[in-house]
């Protein structure tokens, strides 16, 4: 059996990690009503951050839309500064393609949440030059903890899986980021004039 095939028969990773297991009690997820339209772009939360910002050069650029539901689709296009292996993306830059994704949910529920776990499966290779085509839900809610799951895809939204992972995130108040994010950065943030720019500043850095 060739490592391909191998790589496509993986199963979907068990139900055994208990932390990304919601609890009996947790509820389904309810959209924001202000949240952004379905099809709707949600732009960079950050200008530096290194999963969608413009302002880094060598970022992911990433892209995600509002789906329906609480759902987002997203895109990046893995560049040359992108790879691990010669012509090959790197499988941190793609954890952080599903976590940049993941991160955006929070959005649809309005409120600032940060990564507390994140399990990545890398099915297959992503070329540099590919589109990976991500999708992302919220599964349930307990409390502060959220939970969710992603695919990426190659070749297409409906294309094979190539990455995907589980995650929970925890929702925290803006002094976590005040408390230990460095003092220029964030006091540049806080002072923009545009509210909702403000906010989502500080949607999703763990």
């Amino acid at each position: 059996m060739s490592t391909e095939n191998t790589r496509e028969a993986t199963p979907r990773r068990p139900a055994g990690s208990t932390a990304l297991t919601p609890p009996a009690e947790a509820i389904a997820p309810v959209r924001h009503p202000d949240a952004p339209a379905p099809g709707e772009l949600l732009g960079a939360h950050y200008a530096h951050c290194f999963g969608c910002g413009d302002g880094q050069p060598h970022g992911l650029h990433l892209q995600a839309r509002a789906g329906e539901g609480v759902r987002v689709a997203a895109e990046f296009t893995v560049q040359a500064a992108h790879q691990g292996a010669p012509g090959l993306a790197h499988g941190g830059v793609l954890a952080t393609a599903l976590d940049e994704t993941l991160g955006s949910l929070n959005w649809l529920l309005r409120v600032i949440a940060v990564t507390g776990r994140l399990e990545t499966d890398f099915v297959r290779p992503v070329p540099v030059g590919t589109v990976l085509h991500l999708d992302a839900e919220v599964t349930a809610v307990h409390g502060r903890k959220i939970y969710s799951t992603a695919t990426g895809r190659i070749g297409g939204p409906e294309g094979p899986v190539a990455v995907r992972a589980d995650a929970l995130f925890i929702e925290v108040k803006v002094d976590h980021f005040i408390d230990n994010g460095r003092p220029e950065e964030i006091q540049a943030a806080m002072a923009d004039p545009d509210q909702a720019r403000r906010a989502r500043a500080f949607e999703v850095n763990p």
